[in-house]
């Protein structure tokens, strides 16, 4: 999980694109406003969903797969509703 969280981390920081980091092992409020805010056909079959989870305000971009696939197709911006 932290290396996805780094690598998103990273690609932000590298771009300067202006974000704002939620650790939600510190907020059970925070933890539920994100399981909360994932669309239900992106939750997984078991379990929560597991971090990084990416939005744009109040928007779900997608997680680390979706993020990764961006990536690798160069529609990041795209993904993130730049």
């Amino acid at each position: 999980i932290k290396k996805r969280q780094q690598d998103v981390v990273r690609f932000l920081e590298a771009n300067r694109i202006e974000f704002e980091e939620v650790d939600i092992t510190m907020s059970e409020e925070k933890r539920q406003w994100m399981y909360k805010n994932i669309p239900e056909d992106r939750q997984p079959a078991q379990g929560n969903p597991l971090p990084p989870q990416i939005f744009s305000d109040d928007r779900y971009c997608g997680d680390y797969d979706g993020f990764f696939e961006s990536k690798e197709s160069n529609t990041v911006f795209s993904f993130l509703g730049l």
